[in-house]
């Protein structure tokens, strides 16, 4: 395959990795809105309404690894399909646990739902399989992909409402029926990758790279640890994409049980996530070609400075429903900002042999410190209210703040 063959196949796709993101963001948005609100009801105490993000971030944590594999040997058609798979069925789940009023079922639910996640997190890196070292739209072509999530995401939280409509007509339990549309939408989303991911995009950079003479994939955990050990600005991308996703779902996860206990209606709590969730995908073009135009690093940092402005407008207005709300959007920039152009570090500074072994390790490792966020978020919002929340995700801020000045001290040694 030459050059040009080579970039027509890459521009299809990232339009079809665009198509099956549209439709996976649906799961997304009802898990995000919903989620926590049936953990509250099945198990009796709002406690455990930290539960959904966590269970649901644990389990794309889990499944990161294993589906990172499958792609290695079967291309990514296939464990993008995979994923949606696991998102269908953890969405018959949810509907099957609020049926019989099971809250250990609702857990596994969530955490099947996480395989969706899973495999819309690995499509960001599926959109840059084909990009070369030389390629100056690395950052644009995965934050395309990463955008696509804005139009699923964002109406699923709104999707309450006709998802209810349907739920009842059903006989469905209440809160259930927007998770019909997630069923519909994963299906969807599998098909697309299914069927248009032809020629595979992953397996094809495997044979380009083979015929270069470039090794052959590697696919251990250890490997993965002992790649970033050899690369530190690959491990400053791993930290900060993870660290920046623990400080958005503790403070996420939380703000509907907060909006909940101001009196707010699910209507006002739906249109704040679908905001966030606007905040955190819609502009990623923009952070793409940022991060292209002035460096990655730069544009991780820029990320920082947007979650000091959104923890301390949400912290501070936590009585007020529209600073929560700003708060809410700009915690949502901020980790568009920190994620694209992290990922988009991670994807230019790895030999092709390494990438997707490491790919894998740095979504569960995204996954594991989101699980990590919102587990701890529902006790620190018990204890010093939505205010210390917001406070105490400054620490995740300041450690990756350190981490890249470590980074270019070292960089600034070797060279």
């Amino acid at each position: 395959m030459d050059e040009k063959e080579v970039n027509i196949l890459q521009r299809r796709t990232v339009r079809v990795l665009t198509g099956g993101q549209i439709l996976g963001g649906f799961a997304l948005g009802s898990t995000l809105s919903i989620g926590s609100l049936l953990a509250a009801s099945l198990s009796g105490s709002p406690a455990w309404a930290g539960s959904a993000a966590t269970f649901s971030t644990l389990g794309a944590a889990t499944w990161a690894i294993p589906l990172a594999r499958l792609a290695n040997s079967h291309g990514r058609k296939v464990s993008l399909a995979a994923g949606a798979a696991l998102a269908i069925f953890g969405a018959i789940f949810v509907i099957t646990a609020a049926a019989i009023g099971f809250f250990p079922l609702l857990l596994l639910a969530l955490f099947m739902l996480g395989g969706g996640s899973a495999a819309g997190l690995q499509a960001r890196f599926a959109a840059v399989d084909l990009d070369s070292a030389s390629s100056r739209s690395t950052g644009r072509d995965l934050a395309t992909v990463v955008w696509a999530t804005t139009i699923g995401a964002v109406i699923g939280p709104n999707l309450f409402g006709p998802g209810e409509f349907v739920g009842r007509l059903l006989g469905l339990p209440q809160m259930t029926g927007p998770f019909l549309f997630t069923i519909v939408a994963q299906f969807s989303a599998a098909a697309v990758f299914w069927f248009g991911l032809r020629p595979d995009p992953l397996l094809v950079a495997k044979d380009l790279n083979k015929a270069k003479g470039g090794l052959k994939p590697k696919v251990s955990i250890q490997t993965a640890f002992a790649t970033l050990r050899a690369y530190p600005t690959a491990a400053f991308a791993v930290v900060s994409i993870a660290l920046s996703h623990m400080v958005m779902v503790a403070v996420m996860s939380m703000t509907p049980l907060h909006m909940h206990h101001l009196g707010y209606d699910l209507v006002v709590v739906g249109f704040t996530i679908s905001l966030h969730i606007a905040g955190m995908y819609a502009f990623s073009p923009i952070f793409g070609w940022l991060s292209d135009r002035f460096g990655k690093i730069r544009i991780v940092l820029l990320g920082q400075l947007i979650y000091v402005a959104a923890l301390a407008t949400a912290g501070f207005g936590q009585d007020d429903r529209t600073l929560v709300t700003l708060g809410l959007f700009l915690l949502g920039l901020g980790w568009s900002a920190s994620t694209v152009s992290s990922s988009a570090l991670l994807a230019k500074t790895l030999p092709a042999e390494e990438k997707t072994n490491v790919q894998g390790l740095s979504d569960t490792s995204m996954n594991l410190a989101g699980a990590l966020g919102g587990a701890v978020s529902g006790s620190i919002l018990a204890s010093v209210a939505f205010l210390g929340l917001n406070a105490a995700a400054f620490i995740p801020v300041s450690l990756i703040l350190i981490f890249s000045g470590v980074v270019r001290l070292r960089s600034n040694q070797q060279s």
